[in-house]
């Protein structure tokens, strides 16, 4: 089957396995806008691969993804109609996600910070490279974590634990992230795709209609919870977009990071 992706998001097929590739390595794999619009519409176009039985998602490079652009996230400020319809479009991913019928395997080879630490865990299972980490510093530039992890992450590890995470965005080293859950286990820098691979041929394996049923079973769970946390996020997050404080702290980490 043909996906219609652009660059940036690639996916390979080998055998029953799809390998979805965050593809813009010289930038850490931030999202920009044709990343984030790739990363919303490649999963219909997954499910509908009738060859396809278990996706590997992971990124190219040393990162698997730093989050969102510093230079798309600036159009932001002056864009509500940019920052409308990115909005639409990180609700869309969270719900393809929870939607999608197959298992999907993460596979975290690096940094995964804000919307990429939120893709990874919403994934079935995540495979942490022993340098990987995961954050989500919206609240230092001002900004609620709307999209999944204050929504998201209270269903995966304790709300104490939680808390101090979001709220300084201090990084989450691999093994404290299976400590807390937010991560199934760690595997050595050089063996992470390979391990990926072999789980997911074994699943591939698998009875296919059994296991799509029993991870639609387990998902319920999860978009039962999900529903109004998601959407008071998201609207939260608009809200503080619009905010001078917002402005100011990533204007001041944009002139940095030049």
């Amino acid at each position: 089957m043909g996906y219609d992706l652009p660059a940036v998001l690639t996916v390979e097929s080998e055998g029953p396995v799809r390998i979805v590739t965050f593809n813009r390595p010289d930038e850490l794999n931030a999202v920009n806008a044709d990343l984030h619009r790739a990363v919303a519409e490649v999963w219909r176009q997954l499910a509908a691969d009738q060859e396809a039985r278990v996706v590997i998602l992971t990124g190219a490079g040393r990162a698997f993804s730093a989050g969102g652009d510093l230079d798309w996230i600036t159009t932001f400020l002056d864009d509500p109609a940019a920052r409308d319809e990115s909005i639409r479009e990180g609700a869309q991913i969270i719900e393809e996600m929870l939607r999608f019928p197959l298992p999907v395997i993460a596979a975290v080879n690096g940094a995964a910070m804000g919307l990429g630490a939120s893709m990874a865990v919403l994934c079935d299972v995540v495979l942490m490279s022993e340098r990987a980490y995961l954050a989500d510093p919206h609240v230092a530039v001002g900004l609620v974590a709307g999209d999944g992890g204050a929504a998201f992450w209270p269903l995966l590890t304790p709300i104490l634990r939680t808390r101090e995470f979001l709220y300084t965005g201090d990084r989450i080293d691999a093994a404290t992230a299976v400590e807390v859950g937010l991560a199934s286990r760690t595997v050595a820098p050089d063996e992470l795709l390979a391990e990926a691979r072999k789980l997911a041929e074994r699943l591939a394996a698998m009875p296919a209609e059994a296991l799509r049923s029993t991870k639609r079973v387990v998902n319920m769970y999860l978009s039962q919870a999900l529903g109004g946390p998601m959407q008071a996020g998201f609207a939260a997050e608009v809200s503080t977009m619009k905010s001078p404080e917002h402005r100011e702290r990533l204007l001041a980490i944009r002139a940095r990071a030049r």
